[in-house]
């Protein structure tokens, strides 16, 4: 059985407070994105269930988010262990959900494949102990998401009329650095409603509060964003803690002269 676990993109993230559990407050809109990891899983008849990563240079370990899922499930339900290879696509340190969508995706194909009839509902929560990014990709569908990102609210948002570049540049920024360095605060306006804004009013408006620490540390990032504009994008944001930038043009445009700046993922129209 293959699927495909695809990354994602934030618009907009406001870090609204620190909580006591040591974890974030946010709001930000979840939106799909068509760069994928390949997850196929096959039974094994003899010994413990096994993980095998091509593509992208990533060690195996315990802590794979891929092996915790199996894991979950295989303690909840009868299945048998399995050989899964993920092939991966996704960069990391990019703010793009990849690991967290290998995970849920997984949990998704072995619901299918085992007839457990889990509901939606109930993988979300049991892929929010995985992650706080996991539920999300359950249904990867747009949506407005409150607390760590647990928090899921379907919103319409459609941007398949736009062109969109994404551009990973030659830094990786771990999560937990990121959130040490920003600084919480309550938005004045909620995304919710901001989001409704035409997509050309977006860069006024809707903002990422990891940007103002990250562009301190990595400047080269801040001059992707620059250069994305330059080229004449209506809106371009850092996704999650970065390192990834994501930019939307009215129409298409000749990228070429940003391969110094960094690696170009997926260029395509949604």
């Amino acid at each position: 059985m293959i699927s495909y676990a695809h990354a994602k993109i934030n618009i907009g993230l406001d870090i609204t407070e620190k909580r006591k559990d040591g974890y974030h407050n946010l709001e930000t809109v979840f939106y799909p994105f068509p760069l994928y990891d390949i997850i196929e899983i096959s039974e094994k008849e003899n010994g413990e269930t096994t993980l095998e990563i091509t593509g992208l240079d990533l060690a195996v370990d315990a802590d794979n988010l891929c092996l915790k899922a199996f894991r979950l499930l295989q303690s909840r339900f009868d299945i048998p262990n399995q050989h899964i290879h993920l092939h991966k696509q996704i960069p990391f340190g990019a703010g793009l959900g990849g690991g967290s969508s290998d995970a849920s995706t997984l949990l998704n194909m072995l619901n299918k494949r085992y007839g457990l009839e889990i509901p939606e509902i109930e993988l979300e929560s049991l892929a929010a102990t995985l992650g706080a990014d996991c539920p999300f990709f359950i249904r990867d569908v747009p949506a407005y998401a409150e607390g760590i990102g647990t928090e899921l609210e379907d919103i319409a948002l459609d941007l398949s009329a736009y062109y969109m570049v994404l551009v990973k540049p030659p830094v990786s920024i771990p999560t937990a650095e990121a959130y040490r360095h920003v600084q919480p605060r309550k938005p004045e306006r909620n995304l919710r409603q901001l989001v409704r804004l035409p997509v050309q009013e977006w860069k006024y408006h809707i903002k990422n509060d990891f940007e103002e620490s990250v562009f301190a540390q990595y400047p080269s990032v801040r001059e992707l964003k620059l250069a994305l504009y330059a080229l004449g994008a209506v809106y371009v944001s850092m996704s999650g803690s970065g390192s990834a930038v994501f930019a939307i043009f009215d129409e298409k445009c000749n990228i070429d002269e940003l391969a110094p700046l960094g690696t170009i993922y997926y260029p395509v129209t949604l």
